[in-house]
């Protein structure tokens, strides 16, 4: 038995959602007679209240479309300084929209309203255009933290002000409205943008939404094809994403929960001298000196148990649709007895 807690990035198809594959009626989304594509471009957009949506290949790509919608070469972008756009997208914002980014330290990955109102530059030839914040819920590097969304109305209200757009990284978002008991309509009516990714928790192998207004999407198309992200018969994959947003939304608070009783007996080893609050799937824990972490994964991996070391001093570990209570107990059974 192997235990891969790297990512939720690493799940199977279901024999379901196998089976919807098979079973899906397709046709050239380029020329958008994809009856699959448009389905779950329709669902996704009614589900968030929002006007229109666009299926991608991956949710760097649906981020980076965003990012170029949303603004002109020159423009600074406002994020959080571990936000995924800017430490694991490639500095895609710099060489597809020509952008900068203004990094702010957050609280686990979470900005506040006060600080995107402070970084906003003023009108001055010397100054580089405030035109986006992104936000990103749940945050990875934060430790699958959750935004309160009274703060992110704060934060749109100070958009709406100073006229930027606000845009939202929602590749694990399903995992903040499961764990805070939200409705996706809350996000749909807080954003200008908002993607979500298919193949992390919910277990799809490929793909990605965009969501915004009509004329958005309409510009979000001509980008995906430009990035090379024009697919045709995209319906097989799609149906993946069909069949999640029906049936493995629920899942994930079991994916909570498993996160929750490893990290409680994480925190009772020798090696581990701290970590990160669990709100949701994802879990990261501190080693304590002398260990380090790429020692500590070494020795979890000889028991078959996968884990990234994802700085001088930390480790992640990712819960998802792929693990079960069986593999749950014999990961605390290991690192309660792990021999290092």
């Amino acid at each position: 038995m192997t235990v891969d807690l790297r990512s939720d990035t690493v799940t199977q198809p279901t024999a379901g959602m196998l089976e919807t594959m098979l079973r899906a009626p397709v046709g050239d989304d380029v020329f958008g007679e994809d009856a699959t594509v448009n389905m779950l471009e329709s669902m996704a957009a009614e589900l968030f209240g929002m006007e229109a949506a666009l299926y991608c290949p991956t949710g760097t790509m649906s981020n980076q479309i965003a990012i170029k919608v949303h603004t002109q070469p020159g423009d600074e972008v406002i994020c959080d300084q571990t936000a995924h756009v800017y430490q694991y997208e490639g500095g895609g914002m710099a060489f597809n929209a020509g952008v900068q980014s203004r990094l702010l330290p957050g609280n686990r990955g979470r900005i506040t309203a006060e600080q995107v109102a402070a970084a906003i530059n003023p009108d001055d030839v010397h100054k580089a255009h405030t035109s986006l914040v992104c936000l990103e819920n749940t945050s990875n590097r934060g430790g699958g933290s959750c935004y309160d969304i009274e703060e992110i109305q704060h934060i749109r209200t100070v958009c709406d002000k100073n006229n930027l757009s606000l845009h939202l990284d929602g590749a694990r978002l399903f995992n903040a409205i499961v764990a805070r008991n939200e409705s996706p309509k809350q996000y749909g009516a807080l954003f200008h943008s908002i993607s979500v990714c298919l193949n992390k928790g919910l277990g799809c192998p490929i793909g990605s939404i965009l969501m915004g207004s009509q004329p958005f999407i309409k510009k979000a198309r001509r980008i995906r094809k430009v990035f090379g992200g024009g697919m045709r018969q995209a319906g097989y994959m799609a149906a993946c994403g069909v069949y999640a947003l029906k049936n493995n939304i629920i899942g994930l608070q079991q994916d909570h929960e498993n996160a929750k009783e490893i990290a409680s007996n994480l925190i009772k080893t020798t090696f581990t001298t701290g970590l990160l609050p669990v709100e949701t799937n994802i879990i990261i824990f501190e080693i304590q000196p002398p260990y380090q972490p790429a020692q500590i994964a070494a020795a979890l991996k000889e028991k078959n148990i996968l884990v990234i070391p994802i700085s001088p001093t930390q480790i992640r570990m990712v819960l998802h649709l792929g693990i079960t209570q069986e593999m749950v107990e014999y990961v605390v059974n290991t690192i309660l007895n792990l021999q290092v």
